[in-house]
């Protein structure tokens, strides 16, 4: 099989370098082509032919990956190195050797994979993950601009996803609630919210497994909404560190298209925040369309995987 190998060698702690996953690849009979990730001009590499891309990093390089696969045809699979390695998990592709998922490739299983489209006042711009606002993505912009400095002196992942968590339960103590007017497949859902997230995959930021059913093949996303109610079950579920491999108990609401209105927000899309104040007019509400891109991707599992 010709494969195109996509590596960041800065994901996760402790992962094979670019020569040694070269050298799993061509052992298990492969010919590939190898580009680390995020060299200038990257992306040209996925013009040429191939018969499949190799992700090998973390929830940000297989986004921005998977959404330049829409509409080629050419499947995809994941070599999990990074974090939270959130999309990995889902598919039921993580905490497995690299090297049993590569002799695997051979005789694996191709399965949908959807990918959603977001549509505002900016553009449209594809997710992979999901799209979100309220107290979590107020959380992470928060520590994109101080650059992670609140878990820089955690070198294991546990440690880091654990502190992640720990932030977000105290940001989420005094996080306002927002009124969005909802709109899901011709269905009026508005309310009071702390915080909504619209998802295709099952988790979002440090492994917090928010939609335990999602199914990112179903055609459908699912939307989590907390309320003011729930603030103190989300606050249990991130404060308790035996939590996040569990269903937290909230609410998922199932559909195709999404319609949001409220006043300009933060907006988390996979892992870029986009700034109220630079996307929005203050005087103007913000609309946002959310919905499932009519052209899905092909993932390739192991024949003994199944998505979580």
């Amino acid at each position: 099989m010709d494969v195109t190998l996509i590596h960041n060698p800065n994901a996760g702690s402790d992962q094979p370098s670019g020569d040694e996953l070269i050298g799993l690849i061509r052992g298990a009979g492969h010919a590939v082509v190898y580009r680390s990730f995020p060299v200038a001009e990257w992306h040209r590499v996925l013009e040429e032919a191939t018969e499949l891309v190799a992700v090998a990093g973390g929830d940000g390089v297989v986004g921005q990956v998977a959404k330049r696969l829409v509409g080629r045809q050419i499947p995809f699979t994941i070599l999990p190195l990074g974090t939270a390695n959130n999309i990995a998990v889902t598919l039921g592709l993580a905490k497995r050797p690299l090297d049993h998922l590569i002799a695997g490739w051979e005789h694996a299983r191709r399965r949908n994979f959807d990918i959603g489209v977001a549509r505002a006042g900016w553009g449209s711009t594809h997710f992979v993950e999901g799209l979100g606002l309220g107290a979590f993505t107020d959380t992470m912009a928060r520590l994109d601009a101080r650059k992670n400095v609140d878990i820089s002196h955690h070198d294991a992942t546990d440690k880091k996803i654990q502190s992640v968590q720990q932030i977000m339960a105290i940001r989420l103590e005094g996080a306002p609630t927002h009124r969005l007017h909802l709109v899901l497949d011709g269905r009026d859902i508005s309310g009071d919210y702390v915080m909504l997230e619209v998802m295709n995959i099952c988790r979002i930021g440090p492994n917090l497994c928010l939609a335990p059913n999602a199914n990112p093949g179903d055609g459908l996303l699912d939307i989590v909404l907390v309320t003011e109610e729930q603030r103190e079950q989300m606050h249990r579920y991130l404060s308790d560190e035996t939590e996040s491999e569990s269903d937290p108990g909230l609410p998922v609401l199932q559909g195709r298209d999404l319609r949001i209105e409220c006043e300009p927000l933060r907006i988390r899309i996979d892992d870029d925040i986009r700034s109220k104040e630079s996307e929005h007019s203050p005087q103007s509400p913000m609309i946002i369309e959310a919905g499932v891109h009519d052209q899905s991707l092909e993932v390739l599992l192991p024949v003994d995987q199944t998505a979580s």
